[in-house]
């Protein structure tokens, strides 16, 4: 490989930005120096940020599935989401895809099969322009969670699960008419059937969610698979989580249960566009509200690639005592060091080469070059 060779830039270091260049030679960050440089791509005082590393996004279901009964081309699902990540500086991404599925489910275990390998034929064929893996979200409280999971027996690009139980009552749907804006809505259901679907849910969960937990989180403690909770919202939860080996606590629902799993050492994962919306859709803790009381670890765009990158310029120009590079983090280094990716997600020698360039216009950032290991993706 040639090197690359950036110069006059607004480099985003770990812990300060700096003027100056960056050269990367066979994909890795060789050199980093202040002041002006005689070579290289001029950046134009432009800001260079290390590539973006996202843990929990849904967002390539919606390409493959776009409509009830429609199904993409596989390969071509993966390619349109890959490019809509990399063009939003993401260069590590982890797609996740459903385990376990419940009777309104319009997909099954054999599509989420279909797709991961659509990912996996795509990353030896060198067509993606991120780097893939593979994150299981496993709703615990479904029949089949066991047996879906076991679908990915043997998947090494499976690095990351999530234990989820959406049943109505707790969690996130603590709030039963947010569930019943969000669900009765949705499946067009009358007072009495929407009360019967609860009662099926609440029945499935307090029946399933306890074996599946235990079984799911054995079985990824013994293939290395790094473990999440989602939506925890009381100290119970948290504690529960703990005993289950969890590492990282996705979008907890409380100020509560975001202190305790703090306090225990989780790394606290919310949504961007919680962040940009200035609330949770779900009418749950907002993410700026933990931002501000440095309870915010780590941030996933979970349905809009874009608001990744949004999102960590914003909350380091208008949350107090958080810096730049401390958004920064939120976005590159603390998700890739809480899955074991230690190659990636800061601008500093021996790293890989995932570099951004952005420009910020009106308080929006630009993207306007993406690298991964050093060659140019977007």
């Amino acid at each position: 490989m040639t090197d690359l060779v950036l110069k006059n830039a607004r480099i985003v270091l770990a812990d300060e930005v700096i003027d100056g260049s960056i050269v990367v030679r066979d994909g890795r960050i060789t050199e980093i120096s202040t002041g002006p440089s005689a070579i290289g791509e001029d950046m134009a005082g432009d800001y260079v940020i290390p590539g973006l590393v996202e843990l929990h996004t849904d967002h390539l279901e919606g390409h493959y599935a776009p409509r009830p009964r429609v199904r993409w081309n596989p390969i071509a699902a993966v390619l349109a989401h890959d490019a809509q990540v990399a063009s939003a500086g993401i260069t590590t991404v982890f797609d996740a895809l459903r385990v376990g599925m419940d009777e309104d489910a319009d997909m099954t275990a054999a599509d989420m099969r279909l797709l991961a390998d659509a990912i996996e034929d795509s990353v030896r064929a060198d067509r993606v322009r991120a780097d893939h893996f593979i994150h299981l979200r496993c709703e615990v409280s479904a029949g089949d969670c066991q047996d879906s999971f076991a679908v990915f027996d043997g998947d090494d690009r499976v690095k990351l699960a999530s234990l989820m139980d959406h049943a109505p009552g707790q969690r996130q749907f603590v709030n039963l008419e947010t569930y019943a804006y969000y669900y009765q809505r949705k499946l067009k259901l009358n007072d009495v059937e929407f009360q019967t679907f609860c009662d099926k849910r609440m029945g499935d969960s307090a029946r399933n969610s306890a074996p599946n937990r235990g079984a799911i989180s054995a079985a990824c403690h013994a293939r290395g698979i790094v473990l999440a909770s989602h939506d925890d919202a009381t100290t119970a939860h948290v504690d529960e989580a703990i005993a289950q080996g969890i590492r990282v606590a996705e979008f907890p629902t409380t100020l509560e249960a975001a202190n305790a799993s703090k306090e225990a050492g989780l790394g606290v994962l919310m949504g961007a566009p919680n962040v940009m919306r200035g609330a949770s859709h779900s009418g749950n803790v907002s993410a700026r509200a933990l931002a501000e009381h440095g309870l915010l670890d780590i941030l996933s765009s979970d349905y809009i690639p874009f608001s990744l990158i949004q999102s960590a310029f914003f909350l380091g120009e208008v949350v107090d005592g958080i810096s730049l590079p401390q958004a920064m983090a939120m976005v590159s280094k603390n998700p890739a060091d809480a899955v074991g990716l230690t190659d990636r997600g800061v601008i500093e020698a021996g790293r890989r080469g995932d570099l951004v360039r952005v420009r910020v216009d009106e308080h929006v950032p630009v993207v306007r070059t993406v690298w991964r290991e050093g060659r140019r993706v977007a």
